[in-house]
């Protein structure tokens, strides 16, 4: 039966491959001002397209990291009933990271003397990522060079100006703003307290994805290398811009984003104790002792160095 806001319904389960944990995952969606991502009393929603209409996967877990089973409902409404349930696998396998086994990551790196007491800490942790590398490589563009709140507030306003949104219920949802919309809002980018260099970057990119010069299907196709310079074409994307797409957008575990400030200072200085900010070719350098998973080894040295901020703030509460 459908129901009164006209959407059809289905539900299936998943099971992961290996330890997985929603809390630990989706918690990286708190961090920020967010109405794409939802993350509330356990559930995780996204609205998606599916094909001409909408889909609303809502994704809840039942059993521990160790024996998870994800509970997965897809509402939808103006599209087909295949293509609802591709955005519902979508969800689960690439933006919470549940479709890759980690069992063989979890043995590989046990003993490593930075990342083994992490790995237990966090067990269940995968990479969280985005709706579509377009999503990804957007956001990154967004998040080059300033604070990551404020980058955050900026693509929650371009979501809420040129996202779809939808009604399931009495809640309405919002979607990450497609490449066409992005590219018919072109000339009002700047509106949005974005740099020309970002406007312009954003631009490009939609034009690119709108008129199919660039296809998530093709760069997921391609070695790291061919993906990156493949990316690097286009004014405004760089290594660490295409490598963090690899990472969020396409879920790819061995992808590391070397020149981030999170790796050059905070990884560094955090948990390697090095003194003072790395240089990228250091900290590349450091990271083949992960290959290949040096991006999953980087989800995880990220959480124990948010869990290290908690702490010393809590010391500082207690004095």
């Amino acid at each position: 039966m459908t129901p009164a806001d006209g959407a059809e319904h289905l539900r299936f389960s998943y099971r992961p491959r290996g330890p997985f944990s929603l809390d630990r995952t989706a918690a990286r969606f708190l961090r920020f001002p967010e109405v794409v991502d939802r993350f509330e009393e356990g559930i995780y929603r996204r609205l998606l397209p599916a094909g001409r209409g909408v889909a609303l996967v809502s994704v809840r877990q039942n059993g521990t990291s160790r024996q998870a089973v994800l509970d997965v409902e897809v509402r939808f409404r103006g599209g087909e009933r295949g293509l609802a349930r591709a955005a519902g696998l979508r969800v689960v396998e690439r933006t919470l990271g549940a479709g890759e086994d980690i069992r063989p990551f979890y043995r590989a790196l046990a003993g490593d003397r930075w990342l083994a007491d992490p790995l237990r800490r966090f067990r269940g942790l995968r990479i969280a990522g985005t709706g579509s590398l377009w999503e990804s490589l957007a956001t990154a563009v967004l998040c080059q060079q300033i604070n990551l709140r404020f980058a955050y507030a900026i693509r929650r306003e371009l979501s809420l100006a040129f996202g779809r949104r939808a009604r399931f219920g009495r809640e309405r949802y919002v979607a990450f703003p497609t490449p066409r919309a992005i590219l018919e809002a072109a000339p009002s980018l700047t509106g949005f307290r974005l740099s020309r260099s970002k406007a312009a970057a954003l631009s490009a990119l939609a034009r690119a994805f709108t008129e199919g010069a660039l296809e998530e299907e093709q760069i997921a196709g391609l070695p790291e290398e061919e993906a990156i310079l493949r990316m690097t074409q286009y004014p405004g994307i760089g290594r660490w811009t295409a490598e963090i797409a690899l990472l969020r957008g396409l879920g790819r575990v061995d992808a590391f984003p070397a020149a981030d400030l999170g790796v050059v200072r905070y990884l560094a200085e955090g948990i390697l104790r090095r003194d003072g900010k790395q240089s990228e070719r250091q900290m590349r350098a450091f990271a083949e002792r992960w290959r290949p998973y040096r991006g999953l080894a980087l989800v995880y040295a990220y959480a124990e160095l948010e869990r290290l901020k908690a702490a010393r703030q809590e010391r500082v509460r207690a004095q």
